[in-house]
């Protein structure tokens, strides 16, 4: 690019102040006149048949407006998915599963009524986990699964394509991805490594639960969903759907988000909206954290084998994978974001990915920042450094060799688009870190490489000028993560204006421009054209006005500082408030100075990343200390390196805190650890200095060069840190979280 004043220079978060100041508005700090308070009643069993249920203690409870079942809000309709799903009626099927739903004038005796709801459970046997679900002959939905149009993961920019699976099998879905013949590959090679490597139940771990607040409208049918969520016209979508109502009556306007993590896609949203229209008042429900981790969508578990097989001279010649995925109690559609990368990573002409996705009675899975990767190649990396441990290779020199570049086949088999993979480990190659990698006592260096192909959708805004000289972008994303102010930098950049003079519009669904949910990293990539188109037309009206004013000729007009002049003309400028009061304020004039951009990218713009890990193993106990991580990762173009910077420490955090910490713990179907007590997560004093490395290869894809940011950092951490403690101890965790006594006993067994 060329010279830029405002984009790819660092610069502070537009809502950072407020958010420091606690002043910013969440779901939860809504009070709406004549608002109710609601309380969900969630089964304590994976499975059990509903009796009955006593509302008279809970209705004795002062304050207490009603006590809904499923007969009351259900109507007939069948969930296929967990934010279609209201109440179970005649059968529950996880553990957290909504059973009822108590009402209140207060939120304290709406939890006081909740407590007494008498329900009689009959408990059923229960398909507790994935090796249950494959060889038993009980069946999680005996009269078929339950399909939609749509899957939850296409939300998240993975490659889905689901197909239901036999309804006599709790194996939802089997799909195999192959290219050349990996058997007979294998059997010839001269290297063989084979591992089989499991991944925990993940909860995502944001700050703020769910939260919603329905408000019912003039007529019925009408309703305004105020919630936390990532995407708000997903979330118009799943409650109109689920309610049967007209997605013109519903109206989502979406609200500050205290984390998301791809878990905010409307979860409780059309339960809430329920209550509310049939007791025509607004009703707010804010979950508990126990209620939240019970009844939401974690990462699955995984159970992933695989066989990795290269010639004498470190390329690769055959890869052979099977992975388990377990949903839960609803499809989700991880195989094909699985495949993806996990075959996708490395040249190799010889390839078999086997997914099976099944059903148990546990809470449905979803997404988690780059859904199903991080699990993967866990599975891959720990591979491919086995391999080049047994082969004596340098174990980077060893992914350089064999890394993809574009046009090479991804593991579903389409080609990639020209990708940084490369970039990244060269970059890596020469980091300090990795140049200092001698072996310390007790302690090791991990390497792992990490990507996401992300997502791209069509977007819209709206940029106009006001009289005083402020300019309002109009979007209809929401910001999780710090997009809006990217694209103030765009608006800025275009104009020749502070970014402090352009004001954000987040619209609802009936005032936003169309934008994509901000999953999948694909909303600064979707987004910013339309930006940027919209800029560009107000800039050509603002020329036109000035040239118009000064009596120029328009090319020689500039615009900078919020002023226009004539480009050599020292003392003649006019602030763009009053050329935009000149538009719309003569008769016959052009008008207001306002503009539609739109734009469609026609690929995607995917993100690589390679990260090092340095970890301290102690001898007597298997605790693992992190000392140092680094990640690298190829942005294309850093509208704001800052906010990049943020995005790459979080996700490098969180992928480092799968490989060491977090689980969710099940007892049959029972989540074990629904709380932040003995949901085991690291705080700042447990993470070690992560250092950003930005690595700039632009997307020929994404505006002005950008790729996307925030689903690749985490990919990778967790794969680096096996490999650290591989190095360190030599011993290799197959199993996450690589608790102390895990890796105690390996050490153990090494001897």
């Amino acid at each position: 690019m060329t010279e830029t004043t405002y984009l790819g220079k660092r610069r502070r978060i537009i809502d950072g102040l407020e958010k420091v100041r606690g002043t910013a508005r969440y779901t939860a700090d809504l009070n709406l006149a004549g608002m109710l308070h609601a309380r969900p009643v969630l089964s304590p069993y994976p499975h059990a048949r509903l009796r009955a249920i006593n509302a008279s203690a809970a209705l004795s409870v002062p304050g207490v407006v009603a006590v809904l079942t499923g007969e009351d809000l259900n109507g007939g309709r069948t969930a296929h998915s967990r934010p279609s799903m209201l109440l179970a009626q005649g059968e529950v099927q996880f553990a957290g599963q909504p059973v009822a739903v108590v009402v209140a004038a207060t939120e304290a005796q709406a939890a006081d009524a909740a407590a007494l709801l008498d329900i009689d459970y009959e408990v059923l046997e229960s398909v507790d986990d994935a090796g249950a679900a494959m060889t038993d002959e009980r069946l999680v939905w005996p009269q078929g699964v339950p399909s939609a149009d749509t899957s939850l993961a296409s939300l998240h920019g993975g490659e889905t394509g689901a197909q239901g699976g036999d309804t006599r099998s709790n194996i939802d879905e089997r799909r195999t991805f192959a290219r050349g013949d990996a058997g007979a590959a294998l059997a010839n090679a001269h290297t063989v490594v084979e591992g089989t490597y499991t991944n925990s139940w993940i909860h995502q771990a944001y700050l703020e639960p769910h939260a919603v607040v329905a408000q019912p409208g003039i007529r019925p049918g009408q309703v305004t969903v105020y919630t936390s969520t990532q995407g708000q016209y997903a979330v118009r979508g799943e409650v109109a759907g689920a309610l049967g109502l007209r997605e013109g009556d519903v109206r989502v306007e979406p609200m500050t988000v205290g984390g998301g993590f791809g878990a905010k896609y409307g979860i409780i949203d059309a339960l809430v909206t329920a209550v509310a229209l049939h007791l025509d008042r607004p009703v707010r429900m804010v979950l508990s954290r126990s209620e939240d981790m019970l009844t939401t969508m974690p990462a699955p578990g995984t159970v992933i084998r695989v066989r990795l097989g290269a010639d004498e001279t470190g390329h690769l010649v055959g890869l052979d994978v099977h992975a388990v995925i377990e949903n839960g109690i609803f499809r989700f559609g991880h195989a094909g974001i699985l495949a993806t990368l996990i075959g996708g990573m490395y040249r190799c002409e010889n390839v078999s990915i086997e997914t099976l996705e099944v059903l148990t009675h546990r809470a449905p899975t979803g997404a988690y920042r780059a859904p199903g990767v991080p699990q993967a190649l866990f599975a891959l990396e720990s591979s491919i450094d086995e391999l080049a441990r047994t082969l004596g290779h340098d174990p980077l020199e060893l992914r350089l060799l064999n890394a993809v570049e574009g046009g090479d086949p991804t593991g579903t088999g389409r080609p990639w688009p020209d990708i940084g993979l490369k970039a990244c480990l060269e970059r890596a190659r020469e980091h300090p870190l990795w140049q200092s990698r001698a072996a310390r006592p007790h302690e090791g260096v991990g390497l792992a490489v990490g990507g996401w192909p992300g997502g791209f959708s069509p977007a819209g805004a709206v940029c106009r000028v006001d009289t005083d000289g402020t300019v309002r972008l109009h979007v209809g994303s929401v910001d999780i993560s710090g997009v809006h102010s990217s694209m103030v930098l765009i608006v800025a950049e275009t104009l020749g204006i502070d970014p402090e003079t352009v004001e954000i519009v987040q619209g609802s669904t009936d005032s936003g421009p169309y934008a994509p949910a901000s999953g999948g990293s694909q909303v600064t990539i979707s987004l910013s054209g339309a930006v940027l188109g919209a800029s560009q037309q107000v800039r050509e009206q603002l020329l036109d006005l000035a040239a118009t004013h000064f009596e120029a000729h328009r090319d020689d007009i500039e615009l900078s500082g919020g002023q226009a002049r004539v480009r050599g003309v020292a003392g003649q400028d006019v602030t763009l408030g009053q050329l935009a009061r000149l538009g719309q304020g003569t008769a016959g004039g052009p008008g207001p100075v306002v503009a539609e951009g739109r734009a469609a990218i026609k690929g995607g713009a995917p993100g690589f990343t390679a990260q090092l890990m340095r970890v301290r193993v102690d001898p007597e106990t298997g605790h693992v200390t992190p000392l140092e991580a680094v990640c690298i990762q190829d942005v294309g173009y850093a509208l704001n390196p800052l906010l990049v910077e943020g995005q790459m420490h979080g996700g490098t955090a969180q992928g480092l805190s799968m490989g060491l910490y977090e689980g969710l713990n099940f007892e049959g179907g029972t989540l074990t650890n629904p709380n932040f007590l003995e949901y085991v997560f690291p705080t700042t004093t447990d993470l070690p200095p992560i250092d950003a490395v930005i690595v700039e290869r632009p997307s020929e894809h994404g505006p002005f060069g950008a790729r996307i940011v925030g689903e690749p950092p985490i990919t990778a951490g967790a794969a680096a840190i096996a490999n650290a403690i591989r190095d360190a101890a030599g011993v290799r965790v197959t199993s996450l979280p690589a608790t102390p006594e895990q890796v105690w006993r390996l050490m153990q067994e090494r001897g």
